[in-house]
């Protein structure tokens, strides 16, 4: 059930979702400080393209909150994409799980720095 959640997660949103991550973490990347801001989205675009059987850890410290308060210009933008995409989603009952999956993941876009995929 898993693998065919992720399928039809992939096909209709979640390739949108997880190249938004990989865009963020390649324009991250291109000075030496937002190296590890890089990393951290393409960790995530890992999590955007496959969720369903996935859970995000929350292992943050004052470091990590510090880190993501300068992550927000990034961030919000990401969360409302995909608050949206997960609201449309919703719209169905069938589509409430898909749309769940959407919410996690504008909640990781606000403050991703400190969690763990596990």
């Amino acid at each position: 059930m898993r693998l065919l959640g992720n399928i039809i997660w992939f096909l209709l949103g979640g390739f949108i979702s997880g190249i938004t991550w990989i865009i963020a973490g390649m324009i991250w990347c291109l000075s030496i400080i937002g190296i590890p801001y890089g990393l951290q989205c393409f960790k995530f675009a890992e999590l955007s393209f496959a969720p369903f059987g996935k859970e995000i850890v929350d292992r943050g410290g004052p470091i990590s909150f510090i880190v993501n308060i300068l992550w927000l210009f990034f961030g919000i933008p990401m969360a409302l994409e995909n608050l949206v995409i997960g609201i449309l989603w919703c719209l169905t009952i069938v589509g409430i799980p898909f749309g769940m999956q959407f919410f996690k993941i504008a909640a990781l876009a606000i403050a991703p720095f400190g969690k763990t995929i596990k």
